[in-house]
């Protein structure tokens, strides 16, 4: 039986350059005009639908992607995620409060920043695998919220307050209040990430990823820089939790070491599992889902949990791969038939 999935894929085969391109603006017209369905079922009853789209939706949607160039494309479990999101935010929030740069000055900071605790992290890190990975990860991702927590540069517990929001661009102007324009922006940073990931897989990168995802042994038997290319993973994916960091603390105007704890990388970590990994396609749509469904149920309270935890556990009997699973390939045998 061919799964929705598999349609989509034959659809988009089919069509050519134009059609494709079709496709692209479409679905980009959608999403661009989220911020207008306030009125409609998509409304989130007790939060503001608007500032929902904004967080959680398109930033989980955002360092789902970067998560997934880890997880769903080189196969190596980091569940410390939420360290380069909090690097990229503190980032934000200390020079933003302590300089004269603005938000787009420090942008491509805190992205450096991000990457280059990617090399940190993944240069002793990756040495291991499996288990043993996760929780070194997992380590790091605590390590960061605790120096935050403990640092009087960081602000210890009481955080940062009075960070500034973006300056105007093309007379448009940043308020906290913008919502609509924070998310056509982070639109802009989900298109980027997407553009990033796909060049990337069907260049040398995805291919060595591919290989390392399937069996790391025979990839670097077969000459392939596993090493290298493992580090490259967690350094892109790092690079694009520190853009979202930056963007969330110049949209809340304060942090705190409470905003980027374990739960935060579960979280991210349950929207590529939830979605589909290493489908990027699958991913964004898990991570819309998952960031989606708490707002929408938010008026039966506490037991939205329950609800919310109930949906994973059936979907993910149901389908075990994800909404959205990656494509297999099928071994062809040459002057056989298949069996």
């Amino acid at each position: 039986m061919i799964n929705l999935r598999d349609k989509g894929a034959a659809i988009w085969e089919n069509q050519g350059r134009f059609g494709r391109i079709g496709i692209a603006l479409g679905a980009m017209t959608v999403a661009a005009a989220l911020p207008f369905m306030g009125g409609t079922i998509l409304n989130t009853p007790i939060a503001d639908y608007e500032s929902v789209l904004v967080y959680p939706i398109a930033m989980f949607v955002l360092m789902a992607i970067g998560l997934n160039i880890v997880i769903g494309k080189s196969g190596l479990l980091d569940l410390g995620y939420v360290a380069f999101f909090a690097i990229g935010a503190y980032t934000m929030g200390l020079l933003g409060t302590r300089t004269g740069l603005n938000t787009w000055e420090i942008l491509p900071i805190g992205i450096a920043m991000a990457m280059f605790s990617g090399i940190i992290l993944g240069v002793p890190a990756l040495k291991l695998r499996g288990d043993y990975l996760a929780i070194i990860t997992l380590g790091f991702g605590e390590i960061v919220r605790i120096v935050a927590l403990n640092l009087g540069t960081l602000g210890r517990s009481e955080g940062i307050i009075n960070i500034p929001t973006p300056p105007g661009i093309f007379g448009i102007e940043y308020r906290f209040d913008s919502h609509r324009i924070y998310y056509w922006t982070l639109l802009m940073l989900i298109l980027l990430a997407i553009w990033m990931v796909r060049r990337l897989s069907v260049r040398r990168a995805g291919r060595a990823w591919e290989s390392i995802r399937q069996d790391e042994d025979a990839a670097e038997l077969l000459g392939v820089p596993t090493f290298k290319y493992k580090v490259w993973a967690f350094v892109l994916g790092a690079s694009v939790g520190g853009a979202a960091g930056v963007f969330y603390a110049s949209k809340t105007l304060f942090i705190a070491p409470d905003n980027f704890t374990l739960q935060i990388s579960i979280l991210i970590l349950a929207c590529v599992v939830f979605g589909g990994m290493g489908n990027i396609w699958g991913v964004i749509l898990g991570a819309v889902i998952l960031g989606y469904l708490p707002d929408r149920i938010r008026f039966i309270s506490d037991a939205r949990l329950l609800v919310f935890g109930l949906v994973l556990v059936i979907m993910m009997n149901l389908r075990p791969d994800g909404l959205l699973p990656r494509k297999k390939r099928e071994k062809v045998l040459p002057n056989k038939e298949k069996p």
